[in-house]
């Protein structure tokens, strides 16, 4: 019969010895992601040297549609209405509690 310091020290993973390739993949998979980020870095480089020191004004739209000059808010010329309940004071709230 196993004791409980028997059980405890069995290996249970297998053989450790087997797994020789993790290291020099996970070193492959780091140098494939560092030279990834490096060409990243260094093409968003060269676009933003492309771009302009200074942007032009933008301006109003050249032409408007028909349906873009009828357009009207619907809430121009009405007062805006509180439909909130008031906050109940300090003797209603230990009234209730």
């Amino acid at each position: 019969m196993l004791t409980a310091a028997q059980v405890l020290a069995q290996n249970n993973f297998g053989d450790t010895r087997t797994g020789g390739l993790a290291g020099p993949m996970g070193l492959f998979l780091i140098l494939v992601l560092a030279t990834a980020t490096v060409l990243l870095i260094r093409n968003m480089n060269s676009r933003l040297r492309r771009l302009p020191d200074r942007f032009p004004p933008q301006g109003p739209p050249a032409t408007l549609d028909r349906a873009d000059a009828e357009v009207v808010d619907p809430t121009e010329g009405t007062q805006a209405q509180d439909s909130s309940t008031p906050a109940p004071t300090g003797r209603q709230q230990r009234r209730n509690g």
